[in-house]
């Protein structure tokens, strides 16, 4: 991996404030494996480090935060463990005692809607959009857990548009429901904004945020468990048909024709 697909900086919007940014604008910040894995590495050091309050992720270029993955990451692995490990660094994310916070400005869709929706709290500016568009794109699925996240987040209403429809959430919208925190008008009040909510949360009771955190992420786990029989599923899909199909189309930048199956 480049050393420039993914920048973390320390203590830049104050003490105990990490900021990561994901660094691919000419992919819209589409993540990679080696993305994931040094998120992931991140994420098992914050867990352990008292020092740090305040996780912001946000993306590079003004165009997008992620833009889902990089599909050709998913010509040589099997797709399910995959998307396996993925989840689990998504659990590990959410799990962090650090209040999390995503900074959206462009397209929030696919992996990246769904590190956004792991965070804590989310921030956008009015520009930003959000949504899974795979029925249309991919031809895949979701992990449930990934599924129950967003609906917790944005509401059964506007997840169901979201995958069911292949329609993408303004940031209006988003905000009305509660998904985001804020929604902002350009990047400039987006930069302000998050340095006011790393402000007010550098200023709080580590103890109170920790113990809440941990309260929310139980209720979680009690109520976004995968089913049983998930993997199976999963399995079906990515060896099947139309996940072969999107992925050609996806490379060869044509849209797919799945069958009516």
């Amino acid at each position: 991996m480049s050393e420039q697909e993914i920048t973390i900086h320390r203590d830049r919007l104050g003490a105990g404030v990490v900021e990561v940014t994901f660094n691919r604008p000419h992919r819209r910040n589409a993540f990679t494996r080696a993305m994931y894995g040094e998120l992931r590495a991140l994420c098992e050091e914050l867990r352990e480090d008292r020092s740090v309050g305040v996780l912001v992720l946000r993306g590079a270029g003004g165009k997008a935060f992620a833009a889902g993955n990089e599909i050709s990451d998913f010509l040589d692995t099997d797709a399910v463990a995959y998307e396996n490990w993925i989840r689990e660094l998504l659990e590990m994310l959410f799990a962090l005692p650090q209040v999390t916070i995503a900074a959206v400005d462009g397209v929030c869709v696919g992996g990246g809607l769904a590190v956004a929706t792991h965070c804590d709290l989310r921030v956008a500016t009015a520009a930003s959009r959000f949504g899974y568009p795979i029925a249309r794109t991919l031809g895949n699925a979701l992990s449930a857990s990934i599924v129950y996240r967003c609906a917790a987040t944005f509401g059964e209403s506007l997840t169901r548009e979201m995958l069911l429809a292949s329609r993408l959430v303004t940031a209006d919208r988003a905000y009305a429901v509660g998904a985001v925190a804020a929604c902002v008008d350009d990047a400039a009040a987006l930069d302000a904004e998050v340095a006011a909510l790393a402000d007010g949360i550098g200023h709080a009771s580590r103890v109170t945020l920790r113990v809440t955190k941990d309260q929310l992420h139980r209720r979680a786990l009690a109520t976004e468990a995968a089913p049983a029989d998930e993997e199976a599923m999963l399995t079906e899909v990515y060896n099947g048909p139309d996940f072969r199909e999107g992925v050609r189309a996806f490379l060869a930048k044509e849209k797919p024709a799945f069958g009516r199956d």
